[in-house]
C-alpha cells in the first residue's frame, strides 16, 4: 500500500496534477519537436537548393557543337565572344531572324515569357490574384489588342521577319521541353507558343514605360485643387528651366542665370475644375501605379543620356557617339546584346529579348542612340454617358459604347470576366477605380490604327542621313530622341515619333470639354533636329528639347536639366576627346544642384539661433563639399536626406495626405527653384523665416535617416544602395538568395549624369568610335545569360558596378580572335 505522502498518489491524476517524471518529459520533448522541425526545414531548404541548382544547370544552353534546326535554308553560324555575346551570321536573312529567335530563347525565355504576360495582362495566371490589378490594367490600357492590329497591318515582309524569329523561339521551346528554364517549373506552367504579334506586345511595354503621363494628370488635378493658387502650383509644376540646352548646336553661356519659362498655359485653369470624385482619386491612383510598376523613387524617372561629338573636337578626327538608357535595373538585363549578319543586314548592339532586330547600336555606316523625348501623347477626357451604353460624341450626338470582352485566368481562382468599354477617344478606366467615379476615358496615340509602322529594319540597315531620317519619319512610338553618327564623319539629331497638334493647347489635367481635340500629327520636319552642327555637339537628356522659336509645343512635363547641363559642361569646348572621356561622362557623379542646395543649408544654420553642435557640424561639411555624391561622403547623405525632408514640410500644410501624391519629371528644379527664392507664400506659419526652414529639414533628414551621432561618419552608401532581385523574389525567396546582387554601396543620384536609384539607373552603356568600329564599346548590367549557373549570368557586373566597360567586337577578324564558344544551327 502506498502512503500518503507517495510522490505519486494514486488520485494524482484524478487531481490534475501529473507525476513529476511526466512533467521532466514535457519539455525534453517540446526541445526534440521544435530541433526535428528545425532540421526538417533545413533539410527542404537543401533539397530546394539542389533541385533548383538541377534544374537551371539542365536548362544551359548549348554552346558549341552542332544543333538539327528545322525551317533553315543553311547552316547559321552562332559564335559567342568572352561575354556570351552571340555574333549569328546566316546566308539569308529569313534564317539570320529565325536564329535571333533561337539563340535570345537559349539565354532569356522565361523573360521573354514574362514580359509578354506583362504587356498582355496575362500574369495572374500563373503568379495569383494578387496580379488581377495588373492584368486587369493592361486589358484595360489594349496593349494585346493594339499588338495584334499593328501586327495584321505591317507589310507581308515585315510580318515574315516576325514571324522567321517566332518560329526560332517555338523550335527552341519544342527542343527543350523537358529542359526549360526553372521558373517554369517552379511555377507549374509551360510557355505558349511565340507569335509575331507577341513580339510587338514586348514593344508595347516600353511604349508603356516611356510614353505614359496620364496618371501625372490625375495627381496634378488634385493637387491644384487642394492648392487653389495658380502661382504656387506653377511653382510645382515648371515647364523647361533656364539650365535647359535644347540640341540646337548652339553654345550656351550658363555664367548668367536666365529667366524661367513661361508658366504651364494651363495654370490658371483650375476655377472650374469639378471637384468630384478628387479626393478619392489618390487612394485609386496609388494602388494602379503600384500594380503595374510605375517608378516609386523620386527621380526615378525612365530616360537616358547620349550625346554625338564631331571629328572636329575628337582625337581620332572621327565622330564619337555615347549612349546611356536609364531604366528599371532587373534580373535578367532588360537587353540582349547580339551582333546580327546576313547579305544586305549588319548590325550589333542591343536588342530586347521577344523582338528581332538591334534597338541601339551600329552597322557598318552608321551608329545611333536613344533618349526618351517626354512629348505628351495621352489626354485625359472626362465622358457623358446616359447609363444605356451610351456616350456623347464631341459633336453633341450619342453613340455606342464599343465593348472588348476579356477574360483574365487567375491562379487558384476563377476566371475573371472583364468588359472593356471605349468612346472614339479611348477606353474607360473606370474598371480600374474602386472609389472614383467618374467616366474617364484615356486618349492615347498608340490607339490610333493609321499608326502601325515598325521601322526597325530599315533603321538597322540604313548606310547615310538620308535613308537613316526616311525611316525615323515612319517612327510613332515611343517619342524618342535619336543622335547620330556615321563614317563619313557626319552627326545629326532629330526627335521621333507622332504627336498630336493641339490648337487649344496642352492639358495637364484631364479634360472637361469638347474644345481640345487633336487636329493631326505634327510634321516629321517641324520636329526638333539637327544636322552638322558648327559646334559639332549635340547631347539630350530628356529635358526640354523646344525653344521659344519652335513651331510646337511638345510637352508639358519636361525631365530635370541637370543631367544635359553637366554633359555640356563636361565636353564643351574640350579637344582631343577620346571614348575614355565619354566613359568618365557616363559615369560622372557630380551634381551643381546638390552642391548649391548644400551651400545654401549651410548658410541656414550659421544663420539660426540654436543650431547645435550636430548641426554646425553638419554645416561645415557642406560647405567644404565638392558635389561629387561619393559612398563614403558624409555631406552627401546630409544634403539629399535633407532634400528628402523638405518636401513634406512645405507640401504637407498646404496639401494634407495628399502632399505624397505630388511627382513631376522636374521636381528636383521646382525644389532648387523654391529653395533658392525663399518665397514666402510657401514658408509654413510655424517658422520664423526660411534659415530655420532648412535648419528644420536637415535636423529632420538626420532623424529620417538615422544618422550617427557624429555626421562625419555618415556615408552615403551606407543607405543608399543598388539592390537588383529576380523578378520572382517576392513570390519565390529562394530564388533571391541565389539571383540577387544584394545591396551594393552606390554613389550618385537621379540629378547626377549617372543617374540611380535602388533598382534603377543606367541599363547599358555604348560608344561608337568611327576610327576604330571593333574597338566601340557597350556593356550591360548583369551578363547575357538570365541563368543563375551560367558563367555569363553576371560577368558584365564588376565591370558595369565598377564604372568600366569592354569592346564588342563587329567585324570578322575581331569576332574570330574574341570566340570562345561556336554553334552551327543546320537544317
Amino acid at each position: 500500500m502506498l502512503k500518503a505522502d507517495s510522490p505519486n498518489p494514486p488520485y494524482a491524476r484524478l487531481l490534475g496534477r501529473q507525476p513529476r517524471a511526466h512533467k521532466r518529459r514535457w519539455p525534453r520533448i517540446l526541445l526534440w519537436c521544435v530541433i526535428g522541425l528545425v532540421l526538417a526545414a533545413l533539410i527542404a531548404i537543401v533539397i530546394g537548393v539542389l533541385w533548383l541548382r538541377a534544374a537551371e544547370k539542365a536548362a544551359l544552353p548549348v554552346l558549341d557543337g552542332d544543333l538539327h534546326v528545322s525551317g533553315l535554308s543553311a547552316p547559321v553560324t552562332v559564335r559567342r565572344d568572352a561575354h556570351g555575346v552571340p555574333h549569328i551570321e546566316a546566308a539569308t536573312q529569313d534564317d539570320l531572324f529565325m536564329a535571333q529567335g533561337y539563340v535570345t530563347a537559349q539565354d532569356r525565355l522565361w523573360q521573354m515569357d514574362a514580359s509578354r504576360r506583362n504587356a498582355n495582362g496575362e500574369l495572374a495566371e500563373v503568379l495569383g490574384s494578387s496580379l488581377l490589378l495588373h492584368d486587369k490594367a493592361q486589358r484595360v490600357f489594349q496593349f494585346r489588342l493594339v499588338a495584334r492590329r499593328v501586327y495584321a497591318n505591317l507589310s507581308p515582309a515585315d510580318r515574315a521577319r516576325l514571324d522567321a524569329y517566332a518560329r526560332g523561339v517555338n523550335l527552341f521551346i519544342d527542343q527543350h521541353a523537358d529542359t526549360l528554364p526553372a521558373e517554369f517549373k517552379l511555377l507549374h506552367y509551360r510557355p505558349q507558343p511565340w507569335t509575331g504579334a507577341d513580339s510587338l506586345s514586348i514593344g508595347m511595354m516600353m511604349v508603356q514605360m516611356l510614353d505614359s503621363h496620364w496618371d501625372v494628370k490625375l495627381t496634378r488635378e488634385l493637387i491644384a485643387a487642394d492648392l487653389h493658387n495658380p502661382k504656387l502650383e506653377s511653382d510645382l509644376y515648371p515647364v523647361g528651366s533656364w539650365r535647359d540646352h535644347p540640341p540646337t548646336g548652339t553654345v550656351v553661356d550658363w555664367s548668367q542665370p536666365h529667366p524661367a519659362p513661361a508658366a504651364s498655359p494651363d495654370s490658371d485653369d483650375d476655377d472650374d475644375r469639378s471637384q468630384a470624385g478628387l479626393s478619392t482619386t489618390s487612394e485609386d491612383l496609388r494602388e494602379l501605379r503600384a500594380a503595374i510598376g510605375r517608378p516609386t523613387c523620386d527621380g526615378c524617372i525612365p530616360g537616358s543620356n547620349n550625346w554625338v561629338v564631331a571629328g572636329v573636337h575628337t582625337a581620332s578626327g572621327k565622330p564619337l557617339l555615347s549612349n546611356d538608357t536609364h531604366l528599371p535595373l532587373t534580373e535578367p538585363n532588360i537587353w540582349f546584346m547580339a551582333d546580327l549578319s546576313a547579305p544586305g543586314f549588319h548590325a550589333a548592339g542591343v536588342t530586347l529579348p521577344g523582338v528581332p532586330f538591334v534597338i541601339a547600336g551600329h552597322n557598318q555606316h552608321i551608329a545611333w542612340g536613344f533618349t526618351a523625348l517626354y512629348a505628351d501623347v495621352q489626354d485625359l477626357y472626362l465622358e457623358k454617358l446616359d447609363g444605356k451604353g451610351n456616350y456623347q460624341a464631341p459633336d453633341g450626338s450619342f453613340k455606342s459604347l464599343i465593348v472588348d470582352p476579356e477574360v483574365i485566368h487567375v491562379r487558384g481562382s476563377k476566371d475573371v470576366q472583364l468588359d472593356v468599354q471605349s468612346t472614339e477617344n479611348g477606353p474607360l478606366l473606370m474598371p480600374l477605380w474602386t472609389k472614383q467615379t467618374r467616366p474617364m476615358t484615356l486618349k492615347w496615340t498608340l490607339y490610333d490604327p493609321n499608326l502601325n509602322a515598325l521601322p526597325l529594319y530599315e533603321m538597322n540597315r540604313a548606310s547615310n542621313w538620308t535613308e537613316f531620317s526616311v525611316a525615323l519619319a515612319s517612327w510613332c512610338w515611343p517619342t524618342q530622341n535619336v543622335v547620330y553618327s556615321d563614317d563619313q564623319g557626319h552627326i545629326a539629331y532629330h526627335a521621333v515619333g507622332r504627336i498630336p497638334m493641339r490648337p487649344a493647347g496642352l492639358q495637364g489635367v484631364p479634360i472637361q470639354d469638347a474644345t481640345h481635340e487633336w487636329k493631326g500629327y505634327i510634321p516629321f520636319e517641324s520636329m526638333p533636329n539637327a544636322f552638322d552642327p558648327p559646334s559639332g555637339f549635340l547631347a539630350t537628356a530628356n529635358s526640354r528639347v523646344t525653344t521659344d522659336s519652335s513651331p510646337y509645343k511638345l510637352s508639358l512635363e519636361w525631365a530635370d536639366p541637370y543631367r544635359v547641363q553637366r554633359i555640356y559642361k563636361a565636353l564643351q569646348g574640350r579637344e582631343l576627346l577620346t571614348p575614355k572621356d565619354m566613359l568618365a561622362v557616363q559615369t560622372d557623379i557630380y551634381s551643381e544642384v546638390d552642391q548649391q542646395i548644400g551651400h545654401r543649408l549651410a548658410y541656414a544654420i550659421d544663420h539660426t539661433p540654436g543650431s547645435d553642435d550636430r548641426l554646425r557640424k553638419a554645416a561645415d561639411l557642406m560647405r567644404s563639399w565638392d558635389g561629387r555624391l561619393t559612398t563614403d561622403s558624409a555631406a552627401a547623405s546630409i544634403v539629399v536626406k535633407a532634400r528628402y525632408a523638405f518636401w513634406p514640410l512645405i507640401l504637407e500644410p498646404k496639401l494634407g495626405k495628399d502632399a505624397k501624391e505630388y511627382s513631376w519629371s522636374e521636381s528636383n528644379f521646382a525644389e532648387e527653384e523654391i529653395i533658392m527664392h525663399g518665397n514666402t507664400d510657401w514658408l509654413p506659419p510655424t517658422y520664423k523665416n526660411w534659415d530655420a526652414l532648412l535648419t528644420a529639414a536637415v535636423r529632420k533628414g538626420m532623424e529620417d535617416g538615422k544618422a550617427p551621432g557624429d555626421v562625419t561618419f555618415w556615408r552615403y552608401g551606407s543607405w543608399h544602395v543598388v539592390d537588383i532581385e529576380h523578378p520572382l523574389a517576392n513570390f519565390l525567396p529562394l530564388i533571391s538568395r541565389i539571383a540577387g546582387t544584394g545591396a551594393q554601396p552606390l554613389s550618385g543620384d537621379t540629378t547626377t549624369v549617372k543617374q540611380v536609384g535602388r533598382d534603377f539607373g543606367p541599363s547599358q552603356r555604348f560608344t561608337m568610335d568611327w576610327s576604330n568600329i571593333d574597338g566601340s564599346t557597350e556593356d550591360i548590367v548583369l551578363g547575357e545569360s538570365g541563368d543563375p549557373y551560367s558563367p555569363y549570368f553576371r560577368d558584365q557586373w564588376a565591370d558595369y558596378y565598377g564604372g568600366t566597360t569592354f569592346a564588342l567586337p563587329f567585324t570578322a577578324p575581331a569576332v574570330a580572335a574574341q570566340t570562345r564558344h561556336t554553334l552551327r544551327l543546320l537544317p
